[in-house]
């Protein structure tokens, strides 16, 4: 993300800045994440971009934009639901090394024998 560099100056707050440091530094703590004060200047002047920039878009007049969900007509195509008698059993059991009254036959657990 790259900061805006006309208005920042080092240590110092831009003059149409919405945010201040120690905005900054509260959001910070709340998240629970430590900042240097380079970190904190260089953060402060990323985010008053951002809100300018969202300050930029509120402004737009969209009273006669319809809201849009989705930037293509969809529509869902549901195919009918329809139970089929799979016989899965018999084709996994006829590729088992080993099966036995119509199950699986696997090693006994932990050595125990049956």
């Amino acid at each position: 993300m790259s900061v805006r560099t006309d208005s920042v100056n080092e240590g110092a707050e831009p003059e149409s800045s919405r945010l201040s440091r120690e905005d900054v530094a509260h959001v910070a703590s709340l998240a629970l994440l430590e900042l240097t004060d380079a970190e904190l200047d260089e953060f402060t002047g990323q985010l008053d971009a951002v809100l300018e920039h969202a300050k930029d878009i509120d402004a737009l007049d969209v009273g006669d934009v319809e809201p849009t969900y989705h930037p293509y007509p969809v529509t869902n195509v549901f195919r009918d639901d329809v139970v089929e008698q799979l016989d899965v059993h018999d084709a996994a059991l006829a590729m088992a090394p080993e099966a036995e009254d119509g199950q699986f036959r696997v090693p006994p657990a932990l050595g125990e024998e049956p």
